[in-house]
């Protein structure tokens, strides 16, 4: 038995060995000692495609909010929504309170001013002729008065009544002028309330179809607020935006691709109509309108739509995929595996794509690898292991 015992702590020293070897082997190989494992791409000779991708909304360029111009009641609405209507054709109508009822006082009020005016311009015509009169007696009796045949006393009494009568006759033509002048403003009055019940009565602007019917009969509305709301369904277009960092590029007349949620398997083609000159500081974001080359059936207004511009090509130069840059010190660039060690070199970029790649103006050289995707943050003294694919991941 004492003769065994060696051998028996030999072995328990040698298989202590062995399970000590194969704990520092696991840490060294999975535990925090371990190399990050990494996914390497080859820096390549190509040209990168630019595209844009965005978000849009179909709207209406030309949107119609009918409604009153002046407080007031809604007698009837005429139309409901869906339906087509013509331009001219009555939507809906305000109360128009007592706006006939003034019409037809003013029409009196005219009549009055007319009957007015006739009887002034009488008036000017009796006193013209008691003027006229007054001017051929007055010329006599001055002769008279010359030849002394009459006293100056009666001289300057027809020289009174001439200057009266030609007081009167002023007075006349001024008379005449106000009733005139008084017609004139009754009818003016008198138009704008016409004009004022014509108001009442809302009719379409356009050809178009209603979208929303707002108020119903009996609701109060006030000055400017819509009682129906109308688009031109021939001005349907998307308002997309894109992201500020990648809209080099964005111009007027780009075509376009599009996919609207309601058929994403059937892209239509489009161009960029217009851009905005305000875009979006808080997401930043611009914002382009984008046409349908043809406008498709069944659209509807709020649909959203995926849309893909795409930009001239660029030169052939240098690519690499967009997963591999990355931020170290303040710089963009990617890490880069020579001799397999690391190093982080900054790169200066220039147009990306939708598949991924983006184009290295400066920086690497033909034939680089770069890192792709690793397990954890890298460093330049990083222990590093080249894998095909990380855990989920594609090479």
């Amino acid at each position: 038995m004492k003769a065994n015992l060696p051998s028996r702590r030999t072995g328990l020293v040698l298989l202590g060995i062995v399970l000590l070897g194969a704990f520092l082997f696991v840490i060294a190989r999975t535990g925090p000692f371990a190399p990050i494992r990494v996914t390497v791409a080859e820096v390549k000779a190509g040209s990168v495609a630019p595209a844009l991708f965005g978000i849009g909304t179909v709207e209406a360029r030309r949107a119609y909010l009918i409604g009153p111009t002046a407080a007031g009641r809604v007698l009837r609405v005429a139309v409901d929504v869906g339906e087509t209507v013509k331009a001219g054709q009555l939507l809906a109508e305000m109360d128009p309170v007592d706006l006939d009822q003034r019409v037809v006082s003013l029409d009196a009020a005219i009549a009055r001013a007319a009957s007015a005016a006739s009887a002034a311009e009488a008036q000017r015509r009796d006193a013209l002729a008691r003027r006229e009169v007054a001017a051929i007696n007055a010329r006599r009796y001055v002769e008279l008065g010359e030849k002394k045949y009459v006293s100056p006393s009666v001289v300057e009494a027809r020289e009174q009544e001439r200057i009266s009568a030609e007081a009167a006759a002023a007075a006349a033509e001024a008379n005449l002028a106000a009733a005139r002048q008084d017609g004139a403003r009754l009818r003016a009055e008198r138009d704008g309330l016409r004009r004022q019940r014509q108001n009442v009565r809302l009719v379409a602007p356009a050809d178009g179809v209603v979208t929303a019917r707002d108020a119903e009969p009996g609701s109060t509305v006030v000055a400017g607020q819509a009682v129906v709301r109308l688009v031109d369904p021939a001005s349907l277009w998307l308002r997309v935006r894109f992201d500020q960092g990648r809209s080099a590029g964005l111009a007027a007349g780009l075509p376009a691709e599009i996919a609207l949620r309601s058929r994403p398997g059937r892209p239509l083609a489009g161009k960029v109509q217009r851009l905005e000159l305000l875009g979006d500081s808080v997401t930043e974001e611009r914002i382009a309108q984008i046409a349908f080359e043809q406008m498709p059936d069944g659209i509807a207004i709020g649909e959203l739509a995926e849309v893909t511009l795409r930009l001239p090509a660029g030169k052939a130069g240098l690519v690499l995929p967009n997963a591999s840059l990355r931020r170290h010190g303040g710089e963009t660039g990617a890490w880069v595996v020579r001799d397999g060690t690391l190093r982080f070199a900054p790169l200066r970029t220039g147009a990306a794509d939708l598949e991924g790649n983006v184009e290295v103006i400066d920086g690497l050289q033909g034939g680089d690898r770069v890192v792709v995707h690793s397990e954890a943050e890298l460093a330049p003294d990083s222990r590093i292991r080249i894998v095909d694919q990380l855990a989920g991941r594609g090479a």
